[in-house]
């Protein structure tokens, strides 16, 4: 499928350039497509490095899916709304949502491909079907899968222009000061830690994180947050760099552990989003989970 894409920027990366026009696409696949040639400008494939120009034109050639090597697993899922368009799961902390290195089975792909079987849209590659976003390993809470293409383009048109709505609650460290607040700063990878993300100007992409306050304990606070953009690691960055790193954050914050948490207190906790194909306004919602309950009767 080839795609044609205008810059309407100047002296942006390639890579970053394309990681924001098509936001359906990981940034990892992008890098793929520039490595392979498969991104050119008048014909001729560009190097990844290329800084763009206003009006540059763009085509960029997305292979068709390869046959998906990724065994479907059995795993029983917490649906909390499917049509034949897409399916909304309630993901548990500690499950993984796509194959990785070191992580081949028993993620939330491998059981999405056995509970929808061939209906998942191809469009994010072979290890990856359906997955319009993600969220952290560590992080529970909502997450759309898209069953067909179409669906998949406009879930992600809507989380391209902001209209697809995400909101999480998470217990931060230390009292905020105000009872509201936005974060306004730009994230980009970590110049040393490749694992990790960081506020930065360079090779960065904006990024918004609005939260308020919940409830307030002593030496905690529990927040609410909506992303506005949908970074890697946005709120654990964000809350970090305000001086508020995520209880039991190991890699944003303190790097012991908390003893009844496996990762960050953090939880995707509501999503509001037009429906792919009747349009009509749908607000999704799942309650705490249970880790999450025992933190706030521990911290108070």
């Amino acid at each position: 499928m080839k795609t044609e894409i205008i810059s309407n920027k100047k002296g942006v990366r390639l890579d970053a350039f394309l990681a924001e026009s098509l936001p359906d696409l990981s940034r990892s696949f992008i890098t793929k497509l520039i490595e392979d040639g498969l991104v050119t400008k008048n014909g001729k494939a560009l190097k990844k490095s290329y800084k763009t120009e206003n009006g540059d034109v763009f085509e960029v050639d997305i292979p068709a899916p390869e046959p998906l090597k990724v065994e479907a697993e059995d795993i029983p899922l917490d649906v909390v709304y499917e049509d034949d368009d897409l399916i909304v799961i309630n993901k548990p902390k500690g499950m993984v949502v796509h194959p990785a290195p070191g992580h081949s089975g028993g993620t939330l792909v491998n059981a999405l491909m056995a509970h929808c079987g061939d209906s998942l849209s191809g469009i994010n590659g072979v290890i990856r079907p359906g997955i319009v976003h993600r969220i952290d390993k560590d992080t529970s809470g909502l997450l759309i899968a898209a069953k067909n293409d179409a669906a998949h383009a406009y879930l992600a048109e809507q989380l391209k222009d902001h209209s697809l709505s995400r909101t999480y609650e998470c217990v931060v460290i230390g009292n905020m000061k105000e009872e509201r607040g936005t974060v306004d700063a730009p994230i980009g990878r970590h110049p040393t830690d490749r694992k990790k993300q960081c506020v930065t100007e360079k090779n960065s992409r904006s990024a918004v994180t609005h939260w308020e306050v919940i409830a307030r304990y002593p030496g905690y606070t529990h927040l609410r947050c909506r992303l506005e953009t949908g970074r890697t690691h946005q709120i654990r960055v964000h809350m970090a760099f305000i001086g508020h790193p995520i209880l039991g954050d190991t890699v944003y914050g303190a790097k012991k552990a908390v003893a009844w948490l496996e990762g960050q207190c953090l939880h995707a906790k509501k999503l509001r989003f037009r429906h792919p194909k009747t349009g009509e306004e749908m607000e999704l919602e799942c309650p705490l989970p249970d880790y999450f309950e025992e933190t706030l009767r521990r911290i108070k």
